[in-house]
């Protein structure tokens, strides 16, 4: 079965691609393209999946470049083919072609960069925690740091929860408050004490906000699509064991 691969014409000239769970060898709640080494999924079936998007990318299976991703704002920079471990960050940047930048997702945000002019990209994983800490300005500072422009860095934010699925408690829109008044934006009401959070509105805003020259989402929701994406929140609605991990990616 053919993968599906979501790109945004902002892009253009640059391998990327956000991948869709079509396509890949994984069954059960994991039906198709899971990359989640994390999960409980089958080692050597993530394997095959990861291999499937290398080729899609067109580059060697040991050249996906990932990490250990623990929704934090620590950015790596990347300079040859890993080995061993993956580092602890959830960002990372390089000025190297032939290496493809990966993140994990199944709601969070997964966020490529480019420099085009400067031939520097970046590849971020942007949940809640990791958007308010800081993990989009940092990716900036580090592509920035490679010789990357601020004002020529296209960021796009793949799919991810929306705000029609993103219900929260008072708790959490108090911490967003507490960090800056103004995000009282991002929450609409919901039932009760509850708050519907818009996960991509805010991570536009923060790019933004960051003087990124451009930036957009491609506009699809994770949880609504279960043909499509898998959702941490949904595999938790459902009362599943386990989640797949959708993979994005980005090379030179």
């Amino acid at each position: 079965m053919t993968l599906e691969v979501i790109t945004a014409d902002a892009l253009d000239g640059i391998e990327h691609g956000f991948f869709t769970r079509k396509g890949g060898a994984s069954s059960g709640v994991y039906q198709g393209l899971n990359c989640g080494s994390g999960s409980t999924d089958q080692s050597d079936i993530v394997a095959i999946n990861r291999r499937r998007v290398a080729v899609a990318l067109n580059v060697e299976h040991d050249q996906l470049c990932g990490l250990h991703q623990v929704h934090s704002s620590d950015v790596v920079r990347i300079t040859n083919t890993p080995v061993g471990a993956a580092p602890r960050a959830d960002a990372l940047v390089t000025d190297r072609p032939g290496l493809a930048l990966v993140i994990l997702t199944a709601d969070c945000q997964p966020v490529l960069f480019a420099d085009k002019n400067a031939c520097i990209i970046g590849a971020a994983h942007a949940g809640w925690r990791g958007a308010v800490d800081g993990i989009l300005e940092r990716t900036l500072d580090e592509m920035e740091a490679l010789g990357a422009k601020r004002t020529n860095i296209t960021a796009i934010i793949g799919p991810s929860i929306s705000q029609s699925a993103y219900e929260v408690g008072p708790e959490f829109l108090d911490e967003f408050i507490a960090n800056d008044p103004d995000n009282v934006r991002f929450f609409a009401n919901g039932d009760g004490d509850r708050y519907m959070f818009d996960l991509p509105s805010f991570g536009l805003h923060k790019l933004r906000e960051a003087g990124v020259g451009y930036a957009e989402w491609t506009g699809h929701c994770t949880y609504s699509d279960p043909a499509r994406f898998y959702s941490y929140r949904r595999s938790v609605h459902k009362k599943e064991a386990d989640y797949g991990r959708l993979l994005s990616a980005i090379r030179l």
